[in-house]
Parts: C-alpha cells; sequence; structure tokens
C-alpha cells in the first residue's frame, strides 16, 4: 500500500492560488544543503568526504525507494551514517525525491516554459519504428490545450485564454470561431505559471461525427456575479461547425450554481473521452478545498459520466444515492490531465498530476477512490509526509486504488491516446503518453491493467500538452512553449 499522503495548500481562491508556487520547493533544497551538501557538494557534484549524486552511477541503485533506502540505512563502509537515526521518514523521501529529480534532469524549478525549441532533424529511431517530426504550425499562443484532428485534414485547436480556432490542412489558424465560448485572458503570474478563471479547455468529436457533426468542448464557466470575486466550474457544451461557425449548443454538463468558486482552472483538467456506447467522460480535477474531493456531493475531484446528451445512466455508481452526485464515475483525483477509453477492451484510463512526485496512470473503474488528497507516493511540497491529519476525512487506507504507473520524481504527466492506425502498426493498442516538465513522450503497451512494455519515444523536446491521432493514422503533438506554441506531426520513416 502506498504512503499515506496529503497535500495542506487548499486552493480556495484565486488569491491564495497565485501565491501557491512562493517558496514551495525550498525545503527539499534546504533540507540537503543543511545535511547533505558538506558531503556530496551544494550541486550534487561530489566532495571530499562524498561522492557524486549525478553523472555516475548509485552503488545502491536507483529510484526513490533505492535513494531512500541508502540515505536510511547509511554506508558504514563509506563513512556516511545511517539517516533514520537523525532524520524523519519523511525528511529522508524528501532527500531522495530531489536526489531522483537532480539525476533524471527533472528540477523541480525548472518549467520547460522557455528553453531553445528546434524540431531534430532526420529520422528519430525507436525499438518498433522510425520517425521524422514534421512542423505543420507555429507562432500559437503559449498557453494551448487541446487538438482534434477532423476528417478533412484541418485541425481544431482550443488556446486556454483565447478560444477554439480551426487549423487549416496547410497550417493556417483561423479566427476565433464566432458563436464559442472565448478565454477569459485575465490571469496572474507567478514564476513561470499562469492562474486564472474562465479559461477554455478540452476539444473533443463524437465518435460518430462523420454523421452527426457534433463537437465537444469544456471550460471554465466564468460567472461575475456569483459572490464577491469572479467564479468558475468546468462545463461541458457540444455544438457544430456549420459554415465556419459554433451552433446548435446544448449544454452536455453544469455544475449546480453553488459549487462555482475563484479556484484556479489551472488544475481543472476538463479533459474529454468517449466509450463508444453512448457515453461521455469528464474530468474534472482540484477545482475548491482539498476536504471536498473526498464529498461525493461536490463535482471538483471527479471523473463524471454521462450519455452523450448529458442524461444520467442509470447504472452509474451513485445513479439512485441520496446526497451523492449521479453523475460521479471515479473520486479522488487531483489533476486528471488525460482520460481515454481503450477501444480494446472498453476500459476508462487517466493520467494525472501529482505533487512533488506522485504522478500517475490509472485504470479508472466504477466508483473506485483513487485517493487524493489521503494519499500520493509523492510528498507536499513543503516535504511533508501527512496521513490526512486535519481535514476531518475518515479512510481504509485499504480502500485506495494503487495507480498502475507511478512517476516519481514527476514529469508533469499530461495527455495521452491509445493508438489505433495503420502509420505506426507495431504500435496498434499502446498508450503513447506526454509530459510538460519531462518533455518527453512514452509508449505504454499494457496486459491485463499493468504494464508489458514501457519506451521513451520522444526525448526532452518541449512541453507535450497534447497528442492525438489523425486520418491515415497520422500522430499529431501539440507543443506548448512561451516563445509560441506548435503543432507538429509524427510521420512514419517507412512512409518516405
Amino acid at each position: 500500500m502506498r504512503p499515506v499522503v496529503i497535500c495542506l495548500i487548499a486552493l480556495a481562491s484565486l488569491a491564495a492560488t497565485s501565491t501557491f508556487g512562493q517558496g514551495r520547493s525550498q525545503a527539499f533544497e534546504r533540507l540537503y544543503q543543511q545535511h547533505c551538501a558538506v558531503c556530496h557538494g551544494d550541486r550534487f557534484q561530489g566532495a571530499a568526504q562524498g561522492t557524486p549524486l549525478v553523472n555516475a552511477p548509485l552503488i545502491r541503485g536507483e529510484g526513490v525507494e533505492a535513494i531512500a533506502k541508502s540515505i536510511a540505512e547509511g554506508a558504514p563502509d563509506l563513512g556516511m551514517p545511517a539517516w533514520s537515526e537523525t532524520l524523519a521518514g519523511g525528511q529522508i523521501r524528501s532527500l531522495a525525491i530531489l536526489i531522483a529529480e537532480e539525476r533524471a534532469n527533472a528540477t523541480f524549478s525548472d518549467f520547460r516554459m522557455a528553453p531553445p525549441l528546434e524540431l531534430p532533424d532526420g529520422i528519430i529511431e525507436t525499438a518498433n519504428h522510425g520517425y521524422r517530426l514534421t512542423k505543420v504550425i507555429d507562432g500559437l499562443e503559449p498557453l494551448p490545450y487541446s487538438i482534434a484532428p477532423l476528417p478533412d485534414g484541418r485541425i481544431l485547436l482550443t488556446e486556454k485564454m483565447r478560444g477554439l480556432t480551426v487549423v487549416s490542412a496547410d497550417g493556417t489558424q483561423s479566427d476565433l470561431v464566432p458563436g464559442a465560448p472565448v478565454g477569459n485572458r485575465q490571469s496572474v503570474r507567478r514564476g513561470p505559471l499562469s492562474y486564472g478563471l474562465g479559461w477554455i479547455l478540452d476539444v473533443a468529436l463524437h465518435p460518430d461525427y462523420a454523421d452527426n457533426g457534433w463537437i465537444y468542448l469544456s471550460f471554465g464557466d466564468r460567472c461575475t456575479d456569483c459572490g464577491a470575486r469572479p467564479a468558475s466550474m468546468v462545463k461541458l457544451i457540444r455544438g457544430r461547425l456549420m459554415e465556419g461557425t459554433w451552433t446548435d449548443e446544448e449544454t452536455i454538463y453544469q455544475a449546480a450554481p453553488e459549487h462555482y468558486n475563484s479556484a484556479t482552472d489551472m488544475a481543472a483538467g476538463g479533459r474529454i473521452a468517449f466509450d463508444g456506447a453512448g457515453h461521455v467522460f469528464l474530468s474534472l480535477g482540484m477545482k475548491g478545498r482539498y476536504e471536498e474531493i473526498q464529498d461525493l456531493a461536490i463535482p471538483h475531484g471527479k471523473v463524471h459520466r454521462l450519455h452523450d446528451d448529458g442524461r444520467v445512466p442509470a447504472d452509474n455508481p451513485y445513479a439512485d444515492t441520496p446526497d451523492k452526485l449521479a453523475s460521479i464515475w471515479t473520486y479522488g483525483h487531483r489533476s486528471v490531465h488525460g482520460l481515454e477509453v481503450d477501444p480494446n477492451t472498453g476500459l476508462l484510463w487517466g493520467t494525472e498530476m501529482g505533487p512533488r512526485g506522485g504522478d500517475e496512470i490509472n485504470l479508472l473503474r466504477p466508483g473506485e477512490n483513487y485517493g487524493w488528497p489521503l494519499a500520493s507516493h509523492g510528498l507536499h511540497y513543503n516535504g511533508r509526509s501527512v496521513d490526512g491529519a486535519g481535514l476531518g476525512v475518515e479512510f481504509d487506507p485499504a480502500d485506495l486504488v494503487e495507480p498502475v504507473v507511478d512517476f516519481t520524481p514527476s514529469v508533469a504527466v499530461s495527455s495521452f491516446v491509445f493508438y489505433e492506425g495503420d502509420a505506426f502498426p507495431e504500435w496498434r493498442g499502446h498508450m503513447l503518453v506526454g509530459s510538460l516538465k519531462g518533455s518527453d513522450i512514452y509508449r505504454f503497451a499494457m496486459q491485463d491493467g499493468q504494464v508489458a512494455e514501457r519506451e521513451t519515444v520522444l526525448e526532452d523536446l518541449a512541453r507535450i500538452r497534447d497528442i492525438e491521432v489523425g486520418p491515415a493514422g497520422r500522430i499529431f503533438v501539440l507543443l506548448e512553449h512561451e516563445g509560441g506554441s506548435l503543432i507538429v506531426r509524427m510521420d512514419s520513416a517507412s512512409a518516405g
């Protein structure tokens, strides 16, 4: 069972959230400087008394668990004390995560927002396929969110603080689609990150789009007269594009007015998925107080399941349960930034960002509790390892679902897709998973709900915000970058 961990910073308001980044990583570094730097160097480079902790193998193994064990037990033969006699378990894990971050080039404070971005030339080789990266369009807003390739070669694009546009097959971006929701451009900037309300989120095509034309769009529905401050909550609508205009709009999901709040839309998720059986799923991440995530009468921190026209399915786990939201499918979620149904099994999967460490890939089964904010393989940003004290939430750790994949240190796991297509036949049925801070794309082959194969197929490029499959099995990737975001295409090397 994973350690019981909780983060006690409540994102109860935009004002509170806007200070979220201040000093949050310092506790880990202070601990290292206080106890480790004299022997291992202030930059992990090693010193006379101790070996380097980066750019060299670790004798007792890689990974957070192995590093934590080494710190706790020490190495008496090398003059290293057993720090379990001096430091608490949470402090030891903080040091292990910090060292693992440095070894993986995943420094916590580096959000990969503005490094030089150059697409690699030539063929990128992987275990099964070689491919090239081709630019579709650049110069997009710094904060894009989602793409949806259309059958005719165009691409729908959402940009958080702008709205919905269409990118033509030759790489030209349209004006904002008339009639569609428009993003709120007001935001608070703290360090490299922006926080705001009223952002445009995911866009997705109905499985029968070719016949019915339905396009689904999620966004932070901004309300300026809901209290003393502006408030929002994730809303899901659908509509059609008719001669370039958004028409036939219908509301599929909208929370009750009392659930709107002034917490930022940054971690709201809003990802959309379909199961091919007439249902649509919507992720709604932390968008209010942490203890509410475990409250089944509150919408945020949940994945919701609806019929594709907005009706609540009678077989939802809480459809007939008083004082619980009938739309809830799963709960205990922090920030679900990827949501997809495996077309081969019909099972729902999600990718979820953790705190410092603890990013996850989860198999989302109905009615299950995925643990936030009661458990995580990561730690609170100030290094505290906690057990839920102070929230007033009763729980049995045995009832919390373990992730199928844990990313510790965090890579800021983002969107993913199950690949089905002809361009990369050896990847059929596999997950292609993006990361923001990791700047990588990972390939996972799953078997019986567990990882059977894992490979990094794109490494250290840029923040991967979205991955989608278009016509002919082509893979499109949305790259988020402060200097101008891009859409790129992965073209099989065998295509010539």
